[in-house]
């Protein structure tokens, strides 16, 4: 296996440029992740497929990860439900070490092998579910042994590295492999490499949702109103769909609770 995570950064002596060669240099490194991210679609589509199929019968979605990665899934998780205002439980993020680790680094963590399928065990996981790794360089062991036991009861796999030929993608069922070269500090894999596994987590999460139905037009109708900001977009989301005042818009979404739920209901009620 090529480890690219690990190789020396095309850019030498940072601690001498200035502020503004820094940040220039970053940002060119940043631009490549996307370019990265999109050679990767014909990977990404069908894990994301795997996923809804199971999703929209019952099943649950579940990352497992370490450090970065592991902290990553959890946010991709934790934030399904304010967004679409499903059950917590649809969702569920797991990282080597557990709670504690999203804080603080619990590095050793990550070498049990037998960590992952203890933690997913709390939660019951089985054939109905998708179990997807992250891991920067592949070859974590908490995710590669997490799903070499989930595929020996039954349940499909899937996995987000950034090398080629990665150890974690030879176990997985939907492997995702997105290359994104050097790291700007040498093997510093919370930059690009996090970056991009964000962006499939997010297209993953995203695109799952919508064809879940979560979604009407390009509106979060099912979001949570768990803050002034958040009920002010729902009421003018009411009201650009009734045609009502912003008063008597935020009156039946707060009788109703959700943007779906008012708008059907007026309309139920004029038809």
């Amino acid at each position: 296996m090529e480890r690219i995570t690990e190789s020396p950064s095309i850019y030498r002596h940072l601690e001498q440029k200035s502020t503004l060669e820094l940040l220039s240099d970053i940002n060119t490194e940043d631009q490549k992740v996307s370019l990265a991210v999109q050679k990767s679609m014909h990977q990404i589509a069908p894990l994301t497929d795997a996923i809804y199929d199971k999703m929209k019968n019952g099943g649950r979605l579940f990352y497992i990860g370490a450090g970065t990665s592991g902290r990553l899934g959890v946010l991709d998780a934790s934030e399904c439900p304010p967004t679409y205002g499903v059950p917590k439980d649809w969702v569920i993020g797991l990282i080597a070490g557990g709670d504690t680790a999203l804080r603080n680094s619990v590095e050793s963590a990550e070498d049990d092998p037998q960590q992952a399928w203890k933690d997913l065990g709390e939660y019951r996981i089985d054939h109905n579910d998708v179990l997807v790794g992250i891991a920067a360089s592949g070859t974590t062991p908490y995710v590669i042994n997490g799903l070499k036991t989930a595929n020996e009861h039954g349940i499909i796999t899937g996995s987000i590295s950034c090398n080629p030929g990665a150890p974690v993608s030879l176990v997985a069922n939907y492997p995702i492999e997105v290359v994104v070269g050097p790291e700007y500090v040498t093997g510093s894999t919370r930059m690009k490499s996090g970056t991009a596994q964000k962006l499939v987590l997010n297209m993953i999460s995203t695109s799952v949702m919508i064809k879940l139905g979560r979604v009407r037009d390009n509106r979060m109708v099912d979001m949570q109103l768990s803050n002034d900001k958040l009920l002010d977009r729902g009421v003018k989301m009411v009201m650009e769909k009734t045609g009502q005042t912003y008063e008597q818009a935020k009156a039946l979404l707060l009788e109703k609770g959700s943007v779906r739920k008012a708008v059907d209901a007026f309309l139920n009620d004029t038809n």
